[in-house]
């Protein structure tokens, strides 16, 4: 009870003075009937200091001025019991009176004096003990705003998922900043919108907004704010103001909010916005503390951001290795297109993609495509279509450039049409360049009606730079392969040219010019015997050098295969072998003409270094011809270490197998023989 009564003499403000008037006589009147009861009792000049205690009291609650006039009013109080009930005068006579009276007002000014020090004693506590109290409450406050950083700043330095990043920054904002709050992230979006990401609510009493719900940033709210200003806002009331965003917030029960850009990069990214159910604005230190948090939002985001492009560059740098080496290696086209189908689809995390040729008649090919998405019908490998009006690849096809479709909706021209009849609405294409000009195009596209993102047309141009590649190679393969195959076929037919002058010609001539001898030789008399026998060596000449041509005739292009085909030649050339040749022969027609040819010099090569340099005993020889191919396998048990590399006559087997799209493998380790396996294509002959 002291306690409280002290504190209300001794607080700072001073109750109103009306009431200090009141007090003031009523103490003086309550003090006068105490001191005129206890003279009844006690007469004496000894009860003025119960005047004194209406002055300290008046004083003490009311300040120094109210404490004098009650002072001087105690004064008169004073005198008049002094004087009046003795008989005396209402002023004061003799010297004692005024000593008295003197000695009263200098104590009673002493004790109002006092009590104003003591009051002001009492406000400098008091102040302390606000600034101590609100020291407290403000370290209290920064504690707990600290305490939150860290624990948002803990979950960016773990790489949670942003998700629950969102929810945890939103949650804490609500907390740090009152019961009464409502905290949301929203993110922009490039068509202009916001999107709700998280929402934290420090008064569990308000509805939630479901997160991912899109908004319209027309009208009047922070949210449009920091949109239009990329800086920090604030709505003072939200009772009148327009749009969307703020009709929901009304509907939420928020009065006013403050809300902090999310700065990615230097980019806009999206905003913190806190919301209050009180018509009060928001502290001044509001946007700073936002800040804070949104400034761990963005490192966030951007490491995120991060881990995905390099997650994504990985990937595509992946693919893109698969492919290349595919190119690397020359397989078909047809394998190199189905595999940029199948990466473009997988990197870019679409659903459709696929590879086009344009065709001499105006009119797109597919070669490859992916298409899983659900609501994506099939089109068939090798479908055309005709490339009038709005379509990717009319598009590249003009512009030799890449071109984007973000909506088939209403685009003109069948190709749009099939196109949203496959269920495809958002597309991108590159232009496949080939030799200077547009050979054909990629295409990825998704059912989705969103847009897909920029750098699309870019990453499909480092998949259609490779189909680029492989197609050049495949051309330059096919030129060159065509190239030797023709070298070879010349090669042959000036052998055959040769061989048939060196038969009609020179070995004719040499046949007849030894019949002619023969018939001199006979017309000899026979007393002429040196001549005679000197005839007779001449002719026998004639004779070996008409065999060595007829040798050499049949070395450059053998009649018999001309005439019986490729079994009875490679018979001849068993027949013919130093070595001991098994035959194993399964060729019942005629091959095309190159294919007979290659075959047979195979075998006559590998029989001639067989016995040349193999020291082998056996010689076996399989010749088999199906519809598509001539297989060729020859293998003798000599000593082996054949080298084609090394210049060998098998340099030009090879050479001459591959001109012909053939292959030829050659096993020759040392000690275990030499083998020979050939495979000729027939369909191509």
């Amino acid at each position: 009870m002291r306690v409280r009564v002290l504190s209300l003499l001794l607080r700072p403000t001073a109750p109103p003075l009306a009431l200090g008037l009141v007090v003031a006589a009523l103490l003086i009147a309550a003090e006068s009937l105490v001191v005129y009861l206890l003279k009844q009792v006690a007469p004496g000049n000894l009860f003025g200091v119960v005047f004194l205690l209406g002055v300290l009291v008046v004083s003490t609650g009311w300040g120094f001025g109210l404490g004098v006039m009650t002072s001087l009013a105690s004064a008169v109080v004073y005198v008049y019991f002094h004087h009046l009930q003795t008989g005396g005068s209402f002023f004061p006579t003799g010297a004692q009176s005024w000593v008295a009276v003197s000695v009263f007002l200098v104590v009673a000014l002493s004790a109002n004096t006092l009590a104003g020090v003591a009051r002001l004693r009492a406000a400098e506590a008091d102040q302390r003990r606000r600034e101590v109290e609100t020291s407290h409450d403000e370290l209290s406050v920064l504690a707990e705003h600290q305490a939150a950083l860290r624990r948002v700043a803990t979950l960016v330095a773990r790489g949670v998922d942003p998700s629950e990043l969102f929810s945890a920054v939103a949650d804490e904002l609500a907390r740090c900043l009152g019961v009464y709050h409502h905290a949301v992230l929203f993110r922009y979006e490039p068509d202009g919108a916001g999107v709700l990401l998280a929402a934290g609510r420090g008064d569990r009493g308000l509805k939630a907004i479901p997160v991912g719900q899109k908004f319209s940033l027309e009208g009047e709210s922070v949210a449009a704010r920091v949109f239009r200003t990329g800086r920090a806002a604030r709505m003072v009331s939200y009772e009148n103001a327009p749009g969307p965003i703020a009709a929901r917030f009304r509907d939420l029960g928020l009065r006013t909010s403050v809300g902090a850009p999310i700065i990615v990069e230097g980019r806009l990214w999206g905003a913190a916005i806190i919301g209050s159910r009180k018509p009060d604005p928001l502290p001044a230190d509001t946007e700073a503390r936002m800040a804070d948090f949104t400034d761990l939002v963005a490192t966030a985001i951007a490491k995120a951001q991060t881990r995905a492009e390099l997650s994504v560059l990985a990937e595509q740098q992946a693919a893109l290795r698969s492919v290349a080496t595919l190119v690397a290696r020359g397989v078909e086209p047809s394998e190199v297109f189905s595999a940029v189908a199948t990466e473009l689809a997988r990197c870019l995390g679409v659903y459709y993609s696929a590879l086009w040729r344009y065709e001499p008649n105006g009119a797109a090919t597919l070669l490859a495509a992916v298409d899983d998405d659900p609501g994506v019908k099939k089109m068939p490998v090798g479908a055309q279509f005709s490339l009038e009006g709005e379509s990717i690849s009319a598009m590249v096809l003009r512009t030799g450039r890449p071109a984007r479709i973000d909506s088939f909706e209403n685009a003109p021209g069948s190709a749009a049409a099939r196109f949203r009849d496959l269920g495809i609405r958002v597309a991108v294409g590159a232009p496949v360049v080939v030799g200077g000009r547009a050979w054909g195009a990629a295409v990825v596209g998704s059912s989705r009606p969103e847009p897909l993102p920029p750098d699309t047309e870019a990453r499909v141009e480092d998949f259609t730079d490779l189909v680029a590649t492989a197609i050049a190679n495949a051309q330059a393969h096919a030129e060159l392969t065509a190239s030797r195959a023709r070298i070879v076929a010349a090669g042959d037919e000036a052998r055959r040219r040769f061989e048939r002058d060196l038969h009609d010609g020179a070995q004719q001539r040499l046949v007849s010019l030894g019949l002619e001898l023969r018939m001199a030789e006979a017309s000899v008399p026979s007393e002429l015997r040196p001549l005679k026998e000197q005839l007779s060596g001449i002719v026998r000449g004639l004779v070996g050098v008409s065999e060595e041509v007829q040798e050499i005739s049949r070395g450059m292009h053998p009649a018999i295969l001309s005439k019986g085909g490729l079994g009875p030649a490679v018979k001849a050339l068993g027949r013919r072998s130093a070595v001991p040749v098994e035959l194993d022969l399964h060729v019942d027609r005629r091959l095309p003409e190159s294919a007979e040819v290659a075959a047979y010099y195979v075998v006559a090569e590998a029989l001639t270094n067989t016995a040349k340099h193999a020291r082998a005993s056996n010689v076996d020889v399989r010749v088999e011809a199906d519809d598509a191919n001539l297989h060729l396998c020859i293998r003798d048990d000599g000593i082996g270490g054949a080298d084609a590399s090394k210049g060998s006559g098998l340099t030009g087997l090879i050479d001459r197998v591959e001109a012909l799209g053939g292959t030829m493998k050659t096993s020759s380790r040392a000690g275990c023989g030499t083998s020979l396996l050939v495979n000729i294509p027939l369909q191509a002959q």
